[in-house]
């Protein structure tokens, strides 16, 4: 994404990555209510938004993953402003799934599982600054309180040992699309070295630790649109 972050990666290609250390975490233990809607959005944000949505874009019930900004002003919401760090904005994903077949709840677990390290602060590996920090833009009251009383498990627990969760929640902030060229990054350039390194393991992972929320057939935003 980004020049520092692409020179990293080709100077540890060889080293292990993050994603290569994903495990199962416990399901959340408070959910969403369930109900007769079919169509429900999330906003996540985990870093470089290639990743994250190329994970979503792989989870059944998922209908569309769209990257794009969150947490600041809709002049500032481009690429060459945020990478910059300070117009407030995230990089997220606007993840819309269906939850009759995939709750809120899965997804956060996902989310937490393998489509990032909930552990860093303002950076996902090579990545650093503001723009690259763990936070649920939290649509309603309800994914507020769930996502809360789930950091708060997770943390009960010390899954991650003496490390706290980074992940912040934040309300009432606007989602902003990304340009073209950053929808469906990792599918349109599985060998960028980047993707090899950072990416790929992700939806490996999730293949290999949420079988049955695998898809094969990604949502893209060419066929499901921005």
């Amino acid at each position: 994404m980004k020049l520092l972050a692409l020179l990293t990666a080709f100077a540890f290609l060889a080293l292990p990555c993050a994603a290569e250390t994903a495990r199962v975490l416990p399901a959340p233990a408070t959910d969403e209510v369930a109900g007769s809607v079919t169509t429900k959005t999330a906003v996540l944000a985990g870093g470089c938004f290639w990743g994250v949505q190329g994970v979503f874009q792989h989870v059944e019930g998922v209908t569309s993953a769209v990257s794009g900004y969150a947490g600041g002003p809709k002049e500032n919401a481009d690429y060459e402003k945020v990478a910059r760090g300070w117009t407030g904005h995230a990089e997220v994903v606007r993840v819309v799934y269906d939850p009759t077949k995939v709750s809120f709840g899965k997804l956060l677990q996902i989310y937490f599982s393998v489509a990032h390290d909930p552990t860093e602060l303002n950076r996902q590996g090579p990545d650093v600054g503001t723009q690259y920090r763990s936070t649920v833009f939290a649509l309603d009251n309800e994914q507020a309180k769930v996502t809360k009383a789930y950091i708060d498990q997770l943390d009960a627990a010390k899954l991650f040992g003496k490390k706290k969760i980074a992940t912040t929640i934040e309300r009432d902030k606007p989602f902003y699309p990304a340009e073209a060229y950053h929808q469906d990054y990792m599918t349109l350039h599985p060998r960028q070295p980047y993707i090899v390194m950072h990416d790929l393991p992700k939806v490996a992972n999730l293949k290999r630790l949420f079988p049955a929320a695998y898809r094969a057939e990604p949502a893209l935003v060419s066929k499901t649109g921005m």
